[in-house]
């Protein structure tokens, strides 16, 4: 067997087993919805907006409906596989070794790149908040510019990042409690949103409905306009589930618990993002909010509740950072999994004997998406978010049929229905939704993946513990 095509075997080894098993379904429901609802509804909106106009709602359906049938397959492969891994760990038992590492290097830049982005979202928040309360917290320090490109640090984004890797490293279960609480909050915070803008919704604002057209565009400005380029953009609102199944090696139930967690997550939030994208768009012109850093409070700010206003500000920068949290978990338990594998530095794969908990690599990931945030703004890392994703959504997809054909007698304790329309749909979807994005995102996803190949020729294809048994 070449060894690109090396499989990893679905059942994993008894000693694979280190992660305390601590998570049970409502830890895992709300560790989906914690990673789902964040800056996507309270910070991309009004860039969703600006792009789409109020056709930002069909944007809404697109990606949560391309992301419904990818969450679908997810739920399938992480019950018949619980494992930690995600899909990497999916694509490496069904389609090889090379396509794994190539769907892990995918993760890395979608989790690594998520964490950065929520966590500029997040400063927007809190530079608002601290402002009102009369402290001078700059969300930008501009210090120079290197090409024409100018250079800033985002001190805030730097900070929320390791406090919340901090609380990582104390333990999984006390993390996802914190997280549920702060769970609770947020959606609070959207439904007070929902009281506010519904009795200032006039029709009359969703005309025209897509003034930037149906498709994806150039704008003159640069970037895509149009509501599939909204639709390309608003999927980073909604991914946050595929999180849920990197815990799998922490669920106490993952054959039940999982399918949970993903599933239930999913529906509760599309149903939450409709709502409150139809009541900014109905309560207020698109293009008055299109630019806000904050355009939830922005909104209810201008609708005459500046107290309201203060209280969501307040709630997104106590509560968004729980999609900090659910991706940095995630990104660790990548890292962690694929070092156990032999493909990354084994000594990345250690676990504290007292706490449970990969120390390392969560440092690590914190030092890494500390710099991205630090250094970049939150259109640019969303957009370079998102084709990470795809790309991981298609290989998933994928796997689920190729498992099919497979192992078509293994038992499946959760079956996506209409499995063979459901993972195509997945398939076409990600695909378009990944052309829609802008050419300089596309370019760079191709630079990261050339990268990365040669890293695996160079160490993974002669490291891994594949390669030290065959």
């Amino acid at each position: 067997m070449a060894f690109w095509t090396r499989r990893k075997p679905i059942e994993a080894p008894a000693h694979h087993q280190e992660l305390k098993r601590t998570l049970s379904w409502p830890h895992l429901l709300a560790l989906g919805v914690g990673a789902i609802v964040g800056a996507g509804i309270y910070a991309l909106i009004g860039q969703g907006a600006g792009m789409a106009g109020p056709g930002v709602i069909v944007s809404f359906a697109v990606a949560g409906a391309v992301c419904a049938c990818a969450a679908l397959c997810y739920a399938e492969l992480a019950t018949m596989m619980p494992a930690s891994g995600s899909a990497y760990t999916y694509t490496y038992s069904s389609l090889g070794e090379l396509a794994g590492w190539i769907v892990g290097w995918a993760l890395i830049l979608e989790y690594s790149v998520v964490v950065s982005a929520v966590a500029v979202g997040w400063s927007g928040y809190a530079s608002g908040l601290l402002t009102g309360w009369g402290v001078d917290a700059p969300q930008m320090i501009q210090f120079g510019e290197i090409a024409g490109q100018a250079l800033h640090f985002n001190p805030l984004a730097v900070f929320i990042i390791f406090l919340v890797a901090g609380l990582l490293i104390l333990g999984t279960r006390e993390s996802a409690w914190i997280n549920a609480v702060l769970v609770v909050a947020k959606i609070a915070a959207l439904i007070l949103f929902l009281v506010i803008a519904l009795p200032a919704f006039d029709i009359a604002r969703f005309t025209p409905f897509a003034p930037f057209g149906w498709g994806s565009a150039p704008a003159e400005t640069g970037g895509n306009i149009g509501v599939m380029a909204g639709a390309a953009v608003m999927f980073f609102a909604f991914y946050g589930f595929d999180a849920v199944s990197t815990a799998a090696e922490e669920t106490k139930n993952p054959g039940r618990d999982l399918a949970i967690g993903i599933i239930g997550s999913m529906v509760i939030c599309t149903l939450l993002y409709m709502a409150v994208g139809a009541a900014a768009i109905g309560a207020m012109d698109f293009r008055a909010f299109a630019g806000s850093g904050e355009p939830i409070a922005h909104i209810v700010r201008d609708l005459g509740q500046p107290q309201a206003a203060a209280i969501i500000g307040g709630v997104a920068s106590i509560a968004i950072p729980t999609v900090i949290l659910a991706f940095l978990y995630g990104q660790t338990r990548i890292f962690y999994v694929m070092a156990r594998d032999g493909l990354l530095p084994r000594s990345w794969s250690r676990v504290h004997s007292k706490l449970g908990t990969p120390i390392f690599v969560t440092i690590l990931t914190a030092v890494v998406t500390s710099v991205l945030a630090g250094l970049l703004t939150l259109g640019e890392i969303a957009s370079l978010a998102n084709a990470g994703t795809l790309a991981a959504f298609i290989a998933v997809a994928i796997s689920l049929m190729v498992l099919r054909q497979r192992e078509p007698t293994r038992a499946r304790p959760f079956r996506t229905p209409f499995a063979w329309v459901v993972a195509p749909l997945a398939i076409v979807g990600c695909l378009y939704l990944f052309s829609s994005l802008n050419a300089g995102t596309i370019q760079r996803f191709f630079i990261w993946m050339a990268i990365g190949i040669p890293v695996y020729l160079a160490w993974g294809a002669h490291q891994s513990a594949l390669a030290k048994t065959t």
